[in-house]
């Protein structure tokens, strides 16, 4: 929980630090105005930070693959570290919630059962072909867009993605109720209108800024974040339908989606 009665930057650094922690394995030390590094974030308020944490979180691989470039890689091996650094950054928390979602979702047939299977840690074919096949297009979207637009549009459009697509990822959190009222999207609360509108607002300047620093044209910067961000809604309906609300599982697979958008969309754009 954020103190009152500290100041806006104490409050600011506290729930950048705490969405830090919570979305990927970064080491971030104890603030000295902070109680508890350990604490959940409350996502009532915390998330308004959410696009600046996934820019920190995206930087390990941009920086990844300015160092491929830098060594004369090519764009696929580049792009293919850079993923693998963005697994080891995140601990493969949304890659998770992705393989969990497709196992219930195409495993199961009724709602218990698809919540069943996807609090199982046991990883399935649904799950696994769902991760082979993020992971893949993933690398083959930078890939290719390292190669046909550079390098620098390539650690941009890693940046960006981290930004924008964990505000999708927040979205089913919004709009839908928890499907387990004792699980941990319920523990962490629902983000308020007001923090929502803030998120997306800033994860649209900082997203567009950043593409266009790496030489992306602005149709492109448009059509990159109207998809990857709308993209929630079909993930939405489809969790509202298979297991009447949300779950972190689904906030993972919802950013999972909503980052090969963006990747995509940049490349072909």
């Amino acid at each position: 929980m954020l103190k009152s009665n500290l100041g806006i930057f104490a409050r600011t650094s506290i729930a950048l630090a705490q969405c830090v922690r919570f979305y990927s394995r970064i080491a971030v030390p104890q603030l000295p105005y902070e109680d508890d590094p350990h604490a959940a974030p409350d996502f009532r308020i915390v998330p308004r930070v959410l696009p600046v944490a996934g820019m920190i979180i995206g930087l390990p691989s941009a920086l990844i693959v300015l160092a491929a470039a830098a060594l004369g890689m090519g764009g696929f091996l580049a792009a293919s570290l850079a993923v693998t650094v963005a697994i080891l950054t995140t601990g493969a928390m949304a890659e998770d919630g992705l393989s969990d979602v497709a196992d219930g979702f195409g495993g199961g047939h009724t709602v218990e059962r698809r919540l069943e299977i996807m609090a199982d840690s046991r990883l399935g074919s649904y799950g696994a072909a769902a991760m082979v096949m993020s992971l893949l297009i993933r690398v083959i979207a930078l890939g290719n867009l390292i190669d046909f637009i550079g390098y620098g549009a390539g650690a941009a459009a890693i940046i960006a993605a981290a930004a924008v697509s964990r505000i999708s990822g927040l979205m089913p959190l919004v709009f839908l109720p928890s499907a387990r009222p004792g699980g941990k999207s319920a523990s962490v609360g629902r983000p308020t209108a007001v923090t929502i509108s803030f998120a997306l607002i800033l994860s649209i300047i900082l997203g567009a800024a950043i593409l266009f620093t790496g030489g992306f044209h602005a149709r492109g910067i448009a059509l990159a974040l109207i998809l990857s961000l709308f993209t929630s809604l079909p993930m939405i309906a489809l969790a509202q339908r298979m297991i009447g609300g949300q779950t972190g599982d689904v906030a993972g697979a919802t950013q999972q989606v909503a980052e090969i958008i963006f990747l995509i969309t940049l490349f072909v754009a």
